[in-house]
């Protein structure tokens, strides 16, 4: 895809696959790799997160970037790496990435919003059970030499009340596996969502607070949710009882968690997100919580199964591959979504990026008429800022009108696939 105005010329055919150089950074699966080289695709695996001029050193010329969590993508990287055309993060978020520059430079952002949903919600039961049981703290112990048998505190789940705050597709796994094991089940969500089994929705977090002896949180990264459970919202749980963060590291104020622990009223924790978190191995970590009792703390690994890690790898490989060979954008969180059928032999198709202003469809239509051009297909689809639509046209004159969609003032990019 050529971005308008940022070369002299426009590619004269059709990318050849062989020469579209993909960029996977943090140890992404090597199925990403094996699915992306079957594609005809040059890949290079890389194992840690890059930022800044060694990120562009390695990934300033790729056409393709695949990332996990810690690399950052800054609206200076997407100005820079002028061949990119599509970034796959291999995880649910996309809180790394600087979307609306993504989008400015036409660069379609895919991610795999539901692929690790099982793994995050077996861990929270994990967790559950772990510490009302006081299972971590007891292998603490035991490692320390140091034998402390007791029942006094430890409870089973069964028939203890666990609030849901986020009952999206995380939220309503875990509730589902935690009614089968006897717990009672409430929830609260922004959003209508319906209830799976006998949960039971309730009207505010204030209320969730007081019912659960267990609360986890699985909601998104937002300004609404920072600090969702802070000082005084602690303060409104039931002495005694768990809080578990599986979702965003700034959901929770970890101090005021870490005095309610040393306290006694938060019986237990687990935490596997924090606001800020080393980029590689080597780096120290440090949090409020380190050294507080009956607390779990393990380093953003809810989704780090090799199941999950199977799954993300072959879903957004997947959706990389369909937007470069066939312009589709199902499943991109930045760029208009436009699902696309195979291109038709003896055609040439052309993606139009655009701004969405008025009159650009016009143009576009105006110059293809003029050019005595017949559309065999056409697609469309736009948001507040963007539009984006796809043509296929007859061979002979597919580079002639790619040359006049980029002379277009409001065009942003333009490619063509034959």
């Amino acid at each position: 895809m050529t971005r308008a105005h940022a070369h002299d010329q426009p590619e004269a055919t059709s990318y050849p696959l062989h020469k579209i150089k993909v960029v996977l950074l943090e140890g992404v699966h090597a199925l990403a790799e094996e699915s992306l080289a079957g594609e005809g695709y040059q890949v290079e695996r890389h194992a840690g997160a890059l930022e800044g001029d060694e990120l562009l050193a390695v990934a300033g010329d790729a056409h393709l970037l695949g990332i996990r969590s810690k690399t950052r993508l800054t609206p200076a990287f997407f100005e820079a790496a002028t061949r990119l055309w599509g970034v796959g993060c291999f995880c649910i978020g996309t809180n790394q990435v600087a979307l609306e520059s993504a989008a400015d430079t036409g660069v379609a952002v895919f991610n795999a919003p539901f692929a690790n949903t099982r793994s995050v919600a077996e861990m929270t039961i994990a967790e559950i059970i772990g510490l009302a049981r006081g299972v971590f703290e007891a292998s603490h112990d035991l490692r320390a030499g140091r034998w402390r048998k007791t029942a006094a505190g430890r409870h089973e789940v069964r028939g203890r009340t666990l609030g849901i705050v986020g009952y999206g597709h995380i939220g309503s796994q875990v509730s589902v596996l935690a009614e089968a094991m006897g717990m009672r089940v409430c929830f609260f969500d922004i959003a209508h969502r319906l209830p799976l089994g006998n949960a039971e929705p309730v009207d505010s977090l204030d209320d969730l607070l007081a019912r659960a002896d267990v609360v986890t949180l699985h909601v998104p990264g937002t300004a609404r949710t920072r600090n969702l459970i802070s000082a005084d919202q602690i303060a409104q749980m039931r002495p005694g009882s768990l809080l578990i963060n599986n979702a965003r590291g700034d959901v929770v104020d970890l101090d005021a968690l870490a005095a309610a622990l040393r306290s006694g009223h938060i019986g237990g924790a687990a935490v596997d997100v924090f606001p800020s978190e080393p980029t590689g191995a080597t780096d120290a970590f440090e949090s409020p919580l380190t050294g507080a009792p009956n607390v779990v703390l393990t380093p953003h690994i809810g989704g780090s199964t090799e199941e999950a890690q199977r799954s993300i790898a072959l879903e957004v490989a997947g959706k990389l591959a369909r937007f470069m060979n066939n312009g589709s954008t199902l499943g991109s969180v930045n760029l208009p979504e436009v699902d696309l059928p195979t291109l038709r032999g003896g055609a040439h198709r052309i993606l139009h990026y655009h701004r969405n202003v008025p009159g650009v469809l016009s143009k576009l239509h105006t110059m293809i008429a003029d050019l005595g051009v017949n559309i065999t297909a056409e697609h469309l689809q736009s948001n507040a800022r963007f539009g984006y639509v796809i043509l296929d046209v007859d061979e002979s004159r597919g580079e002639e009108i790619k040359h006049g969609l980029a002379k277009i003032p409001e065009t942003v990019r333009v490619r063509t696939l034959w």
